[in-house]
């Protein structure tokens, strides 16, 4: 009898709550109280939604969480640290995981908390559940593929493309993708995709 399938969680459609993305927000301004709502979304359609406070003010920086679970009410905190940023502006947050301790910037909902990535078991990325055959396909041809993405990226309303004159790492790697997007060879890329 064959062996049933087993499809792994993905990190990647998990609920996430990312440092950057609240920073990004304001709620991670030194010496602040904020409360507020995220919500999230696939395709078009909401996938949960979480009300959060940041206290910066504190002696101990966390944010608390209250949302529900499955009709289960969850209200938790999650402490956050810092440390001072090496260009001397402002503090680079963490989080503290609730459950392992580890500093991190993304949390990971599954199984109804937010913890860190290694508090999981039998959790993959989706490139790690891609075929040899798929990964050597998206290393030789990905930056074809992904081209129309770059574009857009390189587009953006606040992209910088220089700072103080000379260019930036991000805009010199996407140029570096274009070029090899637009250098392969159209042959290439029919053999690729027929065999």
């Amino acid at each position: 009898m064959p062996k049933p399938y087993t499809f792994p969680t993905l990190y990647n459609e998990a609920l996430q709550l990312s440092i950057s993305k609240l920073k990004g927000w304001g709620y991670l301004v030194h010496g602040q109280i904020k409360s507020g709502t995220l919500n999230w979304s696939r395709h078009g359609k909401n996938t949960g939604s979480i009300s959060i406070t940041a206290n910066t003010r504190s002696e101990q920086p966390y944010i608390e969480l209250y949302y529900k679970y499955k009709d289960e009410p969850r209200k938790y905190k999650v402490y956050l640290t810092s440390t001072p940023s090496n260009l001397n502006r402002g503090k680079i947050w963490y989080f503290l995981c609730p459950q392992t301790k580890k500093r991190c910037r993304k949390l990971y909902s599954i199984g109804g908390y937010f913890l860190h990535r290694e508090a999981f078991n039998g959790c993959m990325y989706e490139t790690q559940t891609q075929s040899k055959k798929y990964r050597q396909l998206d290393k030789t041809l990905g930056a074809y593929f992904k081209s129309d993405n770059l574009y857009s990226e390189l587009y953006k309303k606040n992209f910088k493309k220089t700072y103080a004159g000379k260019p930036t790492k991000r805009y010199l790697r996407i140029m570096e993708q274009i070029q090899k997007a637009e250098s392969i060879p159209y042959h290439e890329i029919k053999r690729a995709m027929l065999s």
